[in-house]
């Protein structure tokens, strides 16, 4: 007589070998938290001793991540450091708090940097570096997203992954592009360039005019250590707005300044679910779902998106579709497009943000981009 199987195993069915998952295996034994929410305030959730990294740290999963990145949280005491690590996955930092450097070897090459908030950067791929907290009185948080989750899933093996000695010297790029200098690089609206490997500070970063997404709002892509993994800071002005838009899951939101909400909706749903930001906080809209920015601050706002694709290596023929010179980037939903124009967007949106315009004390200043 055969065994029946359930038609609804376990996510891990570890003795039928049947759904599994190497990367949550892994994540699991790491012996620090790991937090899963829609939305998640870095700055404020819980780190514990991780012995990989020498540090605290935590491990942050969004409901609306995809198969390739998760972000972890690296807390290092006043004073602290990390151990020296590697490894063959990508890594993007964001540095939440705090002020401190990293340095960066391969072979004969080293370099040091300085960090602080709102410092962006990457190590370049499979080079050993750590982390240090330079201050003696305030430990320093950092999110760290990166594309572990696909490696380990796909290799399974930990020596592989931490311990490959193989080195990608293309991967260092110029000299300078460890302490802040960078490459240019004008393309198409929404698809310019700047290839470096350290952004200073993020919050006052020159972007590019970005009209096709509304309300006099800029943008910029960054290409970090020329890697796979893409990254964009938008910024929306105060008493403005973005146009809604959708895409696939995956793509981590981090609030960089000001603060606002993001309306979340399906096609066909009768309410919106909202997710309010301001610094430290990310999250990741799921697959095919539409959401939408609002800044309430007096200042402007700015975010910064991480995702697996970048303009220079989409990776995916989906995001080769968005980003094509006539893609869905910038496109409206009814002409096979991605974007919701102002005209077309449900009137309880603008409604609901002038209430809170109100509440916030800050003017308005979408008349001249929404028509009567």
């Amino acid at each position: 007589m055969n065994e029946q199987v359930s038609q609804t195993p376990t996510l891990r069915d570890k003795e039928r070998k049947f759904m599994l998952e190497p990367y949550l295996d892994w994540a699991e034994g790491q012996g620090v938290p790991i937090h899963e929410d829609f939305a998640i305030d870095m700055l404020a959730v819980e780190a514990k001793p991780w012995d990989r990294i020498g540090a605290r740290g935590a491990i942050c999963h969004l409901k609306g991540r995809d198969d390739f990145l998760t972000t972890f949280l690296y807390e290092l005491p006043p004073g602290g450091s990390t151990a020296p690590v590697q490894h063959i996955y990508e890594e993007v930092v964001y540095v939440l708090s705090g002020h401190g450097s990293t340095t960066v070897e391969a072979g004969d090459r080293t370099h040091s940097f300085e960090w602080g908030p709102k410092s962006l950067f990457t190590v370049p791929l499979n080079a050993k570096y750590r982390h240090f907290n330079t201050s003696g009185r305030e430990p320093v948080r950092l999110a760290a997203t990166n594309n572990l989750t696909y490696l380990m899933n796909l290799f399974r093996k930990d020596s592989f992954i931490f311990h490959n000695a193989s080195p990608f010297p293309e991967r260092w790029g110029q000299l300078g592009y460890f302490s802040g200098e960078g490459q240019h690089i004008d393309v198409l609206q929404g698809r310019h360039q700047w290839e470096t490997n350290f952004v200073p500070d993020l919050s006052g970063f020159t972007l590019k005019a970005m009209p096709t997404r509304g309300a006099g709002g800029t943008s910029l892509r960054f290409i970090l250590g020329d890697g796979s993994i893409g990254c964009h800071c938008s910024e929306i002005p105060p008493g403005t707005y973005k146009k809604g838009h959708r895409h696939m899951n995956g793509v981590v939101i981090h609030a960089v300044t000001g603060h606002g909400y993001s309306l979340l909706w399906y096609e066909g749903d009768k309410e919106f679910r909202r997710t309010d930001w301001r610094h430290g906080v990310i999250y990741a809209p799921p697959d095919d779902m539409f959401h939408q920015h609002f800044n309430l601050s007096s200042d402007p706002s700015r975010y910064l998106a991480i995702q697996m694709g970048s303009v220079r290596y989409p990776m995916t023929q989906g995001k080769r579709d968005i980003w094509a010179a006539d893609g869905k980037f910038a496109k409206k939903v009814d002409e096979g497009g991605m974007q919701i124009e102002y005209s077309d967007q449900d009137p309880r949106i603008h409604a609901l943000w002038l209430q809170e315009m109100k509440v916030n004390g800050v003017e308005p200043k979408m008349d001249a981009f929404i028509k009567p």
